[in-house]
């Protein structure tokens, strides 16, 4: 299994970055793909919102047009954690943000592919 958690949410006002964590740990791997994912209310897990996905071996990462102009992501070097690095919140960015993980060495966008997931972290903008 695959353990993952998230920190770095938190209440910011609109225009303001945050940088999210996710410790992974237990059995990564480089045939690994970790995402993240965003949920707001009335939607369940499965339908979050990608935001991002990146390889554990490489850390080749992939952005969606929705936010490629204002996130980024990485992980460091020792494989341990990934950031979701996110700029210019705004307050259509509120949600959970969850971290994920899948046995996979291409990018998925569907949550429900994902088999691993943390406990996610609130992050709220504020206009």
């Amino acid at each position: 299994q695959v353990q993952l958690v998230e920190s770095g949410g938190g209440l910011v006002q609109a225009g303001d970055s945050l940088r999210l964590s996710c410790a992974a740990s237990g059995r990564t791997s480089d045939g690994m793909t970790l995402g993240w994912f965003r949920q707001t209310p009335g939607r369940a897990r499965e339908w979050s919102e990608f935001v991002g996905g990146i390889m554990w071996k490489d850390g080749d990462g992939y952005l969606p047009d929705s936010v490629k102009d204002r996130f980024t992501i990485s992980r460091d070097n020792a494989k341990t954690t990934a950031y979701l690095q996110m700029n210019n919140l705004k307050p259509e960015d509120t949600a959970v943000y969850f971290c994920a993980a899948r046995y996979a060495t291409r990018f998925v966008t569907v949550a429900s592919q994902y088999l691993y997931w943390g406990q996610g972290t609130q992050v709220t903008v504020s206009s």
